[in-house]
């Protein structure tokens, strides 16, 4: 869980740089989901080396988008309700939000990345 949290801060912060970057060219949701697919990606190759100690595999890597899935539903949610709604400022919207999602990302990548029978022993 500690490896999960410190690739979850570096995931974090390459979402947040790449939403940086992103949102002057873009409105906040486009640059929200830019920014979503390029940490994803890392973090599928970063999780699955040092967390899960897992070769990363094709089907993994297809299924890795669902660990974001919920993450992505609750944090756009978060976005938009904390911006739009409550009027917070666009550029710490997500790091709020993100709060909210990271246990379930965690739950949701452990079954996938790991097999049934080593899921168990995690």
């Amino acid at each position: 869980m500690l490896t999960f949290a410190v690739i979850g801060v570096v995931n974090t912060g390459t979402y947040y740089g790449f939403y940086l970057l992103f949102l002057p060219r873009f409105p906040y949701l486009v640059a929200h989901v830019l920014a979503t697919v390029i940490s994803m990606t890392g973090s599928f190759f970063l999780n699955a080396r040092f967390t899960y100690r897992t070769r990363p595999t094709l089907r993994k890597f297809l299924l890795f988008p669902l660990t974001n899935a919920a993450n992505f539903i609750v944090t756009t949610a978060g976005v938009y309700v904390l911006v739009d709604l409550l009027h917070f400022g666009s550029r710490y919207a997500p790091l709020l939000a993100s709060l909210v999602a990271i246990p379930l990302t965690f739950v949701v990548s452990r079954w996938i990345m790991l097999p049934k029978a080593e899921t168990a022993l995690v």
